[in-house]
């Protein structure tokens, strides 16, 4: 898919520091960001933002849904965990409502530990995703400075969670994105967790403290690996789209909500 801590640390950028683990014990990782969703309203401003830049021309990826700005029906807090709802309604030639969160300058990393304990909504038609992308854009535009997908669900494949990798040399737009897909039949009934372990030699996917895929960097250069660059969180849930609709829209599954339980980042202890 493309296109409280102290507060002091909520406006600086978090440097992680590069180095790699082949054990995955949580005593190997220091916290530095989260979000535990313990209090009620919208999403805290301090952590996130709301990215509505693309919604005139589909995100690139021919979506359908409209994502609003700091709108209560589309995203909040609540019971511990923050929702983003997708609503079946007309606005702006839109037929359907979302929300697409960030933390671009308010939480970017290089290297470390990013975990997302969530539940992701399914019916045909609907496109979750947990992801990353570069906050400077250092190596030039999409696919250029590079996609992390930690997680991404399309409701027309029900059993299944995808993690991918974009780069100018891998990416999708001339089918040679590295990823997996992951049978996991309960993604839109239970909670699970995803993460990415992310360092100057890799990039791990891990769901449920499981590996399911290793990205490594080749040492052929930005091409191939442009992760030597901050980035930061995504979080939305599209409609339709150029993965996501290429099986139609099922209108019975709205309203469809993804659920997420916490967002955690970690350094790695030397």
């Amino acid at each position: 898919m493309q296109l409280r801590f102290k507060v002091v640390l909520l406006f600086c950028l978090v440097l992680l520091k590069p180095g790699c683990t082949t054990t995955r014990s949580s005593s190997d990782w220091q916290l530095v960001w989260s979000d535990e969703f313990n209090y009620h309203g919208l999403p805290d401003p301090l952590k996130w933002n709301y990215d509505t830049i693309g919604n005139t021309y589909g995100w690139g990826n021919k979506e359908l849904q409209y994502y609003t700005y700091a709108e209560p029906k589309n995203v909040w807090v609540e019971g511990g965990f923050l929702h983003i709802k997708v609503q079946k309604e007309r606005i702006h030639s839109f037929d359907y409502t979302s929300a697409r969160l960030t933390t671009r300058h308010k939480g970017d990393w290089k290297y470390g530990r990013v975990e997302v304990r969530a539940k992701l909504p399914g019916g045909r038609g609907i496109w979750p995703a947990i992801w990353m992308l570069p906050t400077d854009s250092e190596y030039g535009r999409w696919p250029n400075s590079g996609e992390i997908d930690i997680v991404e669900h399309v409701g027309f494949i029900p059993d299944s969670v995808f993690v991918t990798v974009h780069t100018e040399t891998f990416n999708h737009m001339i089918n040679t994105q590295k990823g997996t897909s992951v049978f996991l039949p309960q993604s839109e009934y239970e909670f699970h967790i995803y993460a990415v372990e992310w360092c100057s030699e890799k990039i791990d996917f891990i769901i449920n403290d499981e590996l399911v895929f290793t990205f490594n960097n080749s040492g052929q250069g930005s091409a191939e690996w442009p992760f030597d660059q901050k980035f930061h969180l995504l979080l939305n849930v599209a409609v339709g789209g150029n993965w996501g609709g290429q099986q139609g829209v099922d209108d019975s599954i709205f309203p469809a909500a993804m659920l997420i339980d916490y967002v955690r980042v970690y350094r790695f202890r030397n």
